[in-house]
């Protein structure tokens, strides 16, 4: 084991082109290492400047990822968790914006009196330290960092350089650069090119780095000539060169990372122990993930669904919670803003169970609101995430108390019966950037109650992202015509979840399951819901 004081390094980068799947790398080559026995953890730092993803469009970065201490990071931070099985935090990703408002704020303050503030030193610095902040925690052995964007992109060059000067600091028994690039195969020519990789190895070289392992992510098995090829002009051993195969689910990546080697010849350039790794558990998790008994159609109704990217923890649920209940479940994608009551029969009678997603604004609202009105009144299966929960309620207050103009102030400031309303610190808040109510609140369950049976326990902890919530004035009046409130927060009696007597499986939670579900611990809400369905299907077959 490494010496509690002082952590590896390793550092992931990618060139040629972006999307190449850096996060699942990493977070496969933590998964070796972790089944080892080491202590490890991996961040990500991207390049752009925003300070955080919590103001980007899901159009343009995909999911905003929440942590347990309320920070909007990327959605690589899913990943990591899923894979490894333990949280992540506010310091395992960091941006070109928050590097420069730090160094900013410290210039303010006056930190730097008398000197000019430059990229190089303080910049890097800014970064190094950051680099560095969880591996001086003395909780790991091994810290991963994923650099996002390309080798070449101009806003990555602070981090490169950062980078190459942390290998000079660190040395080379407690660093290793791992770099993915892609090795396409040209159809016409029927044969697979090395340029792009020699071109984004001379980048990286450029820049001071010279890669220690190479991940060539192909199409096409990497042959024993194109791998010598690779190694000769790019600089690297000849077993340094791996071969990432596009995969059948991103779960096969470890055990074809197992294959290649990586880890190990990571822990050799680390003059680290190497032991065979403990993958049972993720194999059986594989064995059940391919090999299902039972297979249900679930609709995934949201204003985001030409992007499944902006679902991306939904989507893993999905398939952590299938293989629990060794259950294939295909997704049907439905756009919100596609339903009305005409055409709600043809797009959901034959599901087998109606997610209705999360998101902000009025786009797409009616839709959603129709989607639950039909599966509430045939009885469909269905679970409501955040807004998906906010428009179970408000369909309920519609449709069931007769309040016909009954709304989110979200979408309606004047309406008048806001049964979902913002919440009371919210109103004073201007900023857009980390302002929501974010991070992980407990929430206490009732006994009895569909929740209560899938956690087995009263007391729980979820993550947020919201500014509007449940409003308290109509509980009575809800819980009197059947829709509960199953669990509520102890601190503020937010109403965090709400079930619907009489239905087989009607769900909504303020929270977001999907954001605590990994491949060792699925959700429990999504392996009932799941399950729910598969019954759901039975009854309608029987």
């Amino acid at each position: 084991m490494a010496s509690k004081k002082s952590a590896k390094y390793i550092f992931v980068t990618g060139g040629v082109t972006s999307s190449l799947g850096k996060g699942i790398i990493a977070a496969s080559l933590a998964k070796l290492l972790q089944t080892r026995g080491f202590s490890v953890t991996i961040q990500k730092f991207d390049p752009y400047i925003n300070i955080d993803p919590g103001t980007l469009n899901p159009y343009e970065h995909g999911e905003c990822y929440v942590t347990d201490d309320g920070a909007e990071t990327d959605l690589d931070l899913g990943h990591y968790e899923r894979f490894l099985n333990i949280p992540t935090s506010q310091n395992n990703n960091v941006t070109t914006g928050r590097i420069y408002n730090n160094v900013i704020t410290k210039e303010r303050r006056g930190d730097y009196l008398g000197k000019t503030v430059q990229v190089i030193p303080h910049i890097t610095d800014e970064l190094k330290a950051n680099f560095f902040k969880l591996g001086k925690t003395g909780k790991y052995d091994i810290v991963i960092t994923e650099i996002g964007g390309c080798v070449g992109d101009i806003e990555s060059l602070p981090f490169i350089e950062a980078v190459r000067q942390a290998k000079l600091e660190l040395g080379p028994n407690d660093f290793v650069s791992v770099h993915l690039t892609l090795i396409p195969y040209l159809a016409a020519a029927k044969e697979l090119k090395t340029k792009p990789t020699q071109h984004s190895v001379k980048q990286l070289q450029e820049a001071g780095i010279q890669t220690d392992i190479l991940v060539g992510r192909t199409e096409k098995h990497l042959p024993a000539d194109i791998r010598k090829k690779i190694a000769l002009f790019c600089n690297v051993q000849l077993n340094d060169v791996i071969e990432a195969m596009d995969a059948e689910t991103i779960y096969d990546v470890p055990i074809l990372m197992r294959k290649e080697k990586l880890a190990e010849r990571v822990l050799t350039k680390l003059k680290l122990p190497k032991s065979e790794p403990n993958l049972d558990e993720w194999k059986n998790f594989l064995g059940r993930l391919k090999n299902p008994t039972e297979d249900v159609i679930i609709g995934l109704v949201g204003k985001y669904v030409e992007l499944q990217d902006a679902y991306k923890s939904i989507v893993e649920s999905f398939v952590h919670s299938g293989a629990e209940n060794e259950c294939k479940v295909h997704l049907k994608w439905i756009s919100s803003e596609s339903i009305n009551s005409k055409n709600t029969s043809d797009l959901l009678k034959d599901l087998d169970g109606v997610l209705v997603a999360p998101g902000f604004g009025e786009r797409g609202i009616e839709g959603k609101i129709e989607a639950i009105r039909f599966v509430r009144e045939h009885k469909i299966p269905f679970f409501g995430i955040c807004l998906g929960m906010q428009c179970a309620v408000t369909e309920f207050a519609r449709n069931v108390l007769a309040h016909k103009k009954a709304a989110s102030t979200e979408m309606d400031n004047n309406t008048p019966h806001p049964v979902i309303d913002i919440m009371e610190e919210q109103k004073k808040i201007t900023k857009m950037g980390g302002t929501m109510r974010l991070g992980s609140y407990p929430c206490t369950l009732k006994k009895g109650s569909k929740a209560f049976a899938a956690y087995g326990k009263q007391q729980i902890n979820e993550r947020h992202r919201h500014r509007y919530e449940f409003n308290n004035a109509y509980l009575k009046e809800i819980e009197k015509a059947g829709l509960k409130a199953s669990g509520v927060n102890p601190d503020t009696n937010l109403v965090e979840i709400v079930e619907l007597e009489g239905h087989p499986w009607f769900v909504g939670t303020q929270y977001h399951p999907e954001l605590k579900s990994t491949v060792q611990n699925p959700h429990p809400l999504f392996v009932q819901f799941v399950k729910a369905t598969i019954d759901y299907k039975k009854s309608k077959t029987q």
